[in-house]
């Protein structure tokens, strides 16, 4: 069997790693050791960022539209539940985004629903 020289590969995986740590401070940037660790938790910390921004951007969504129905009369929860009596099935990303620019738009939707 021939012998193996891992050169390439090894230089290759060393290469890719320290890639990934550009950027981090002190040795986490160029020592390997130290380097594998913080990139591992790195990851592990952008996998939880990940799930946490979406429940970030739910409840900044739910705020505006409580300032939009809060000026209107309603509260939220009177507001979203109209929306569900009536089969109006608009996310709560849209909504937002509506009673932003467009309040217009929902105030209109909103007085065809208290009919």
């Amino acid at each position: 069997m021939p012998r193996v020289k891992r050169a390439t590969m090894h230089l290759k995986k060393r290469r890719n790693l320290l890639k990934r740590a550009k950027g981090f401070k002190w040795g986490r940037k160029n020592l390997m050791r130290r380097a594998s660790t913080a990139v591992v938790k790195a990851g592990v910390h952008a996998y939880i960022g990940r799930k946490l921004k979406k429940r970030d951007f739910r409840a900044l969504w739910q705020i505006k539209i409580g300032a939009f129905a809060q000026a209107n009369g309603l509260s939220y929860s009177k507001f979203i539940h109209l929306l569900k009596i009536n089969k109006v099935e608009i996310d709560r990303k849209i909504l937002a985004e509506l009673a932003v620019s467009q309040p217009e738009v929902l105030t209109g939707l909103l007085s065809q629903l208290k009919k």
